[in-house]
């Protein structure tokens, strides 16, 4: 049961993640930065509303896990180089920490 509750979360994700790829990359991959801005901020949240079992594998693992992508991003950024590569790992990965963050402690005080 639990597979297919995660197969479901990211039939739902990963398509988002496609169509903002598609229409949001460019020279700078606006739309895997975003999908995984919101991917660890939703992450964050749901983690502090204290989701479990089916819930968390179906929007958490499922959807979150659907939604955002390092092997996109990682591609990204090498194929652009290292100073320019590095812009886009910053770009990523401090403003998606500190999202998971406020995720998580807006949920904690739901």
């Amino acid at each position: 049961m639990t597979w297919a509750l995660v197969a479901l979360g990211a039939a739902v994700g990963a398509p988002l993640r496609y169509v903002s790829g598609h229409l949001l990359d460019g020279r700078f991959h606006s739309g895997t930065i975003l999908v995984n801005w919101v991917g660890s901020f939703l992450l964050g949240l749901f983690s502090g509303l204290g989701l479990t079992g089916h819930t968390l594998a179906l929007l958490g693992t499922g959807f979150c896990g659907g939604l955002t992508t390092y092997s996109s991003f990682a591609v990204q950024a090498h194929d652009r180089g290292r100073a320019y590569g590095s812009v886009i790992v910053v770009a990523t990965i401090v403003p998606a920490l500190l999202l998971c963050g406020l995720g998580f402690a807006l949920g904690a005080h739901a």
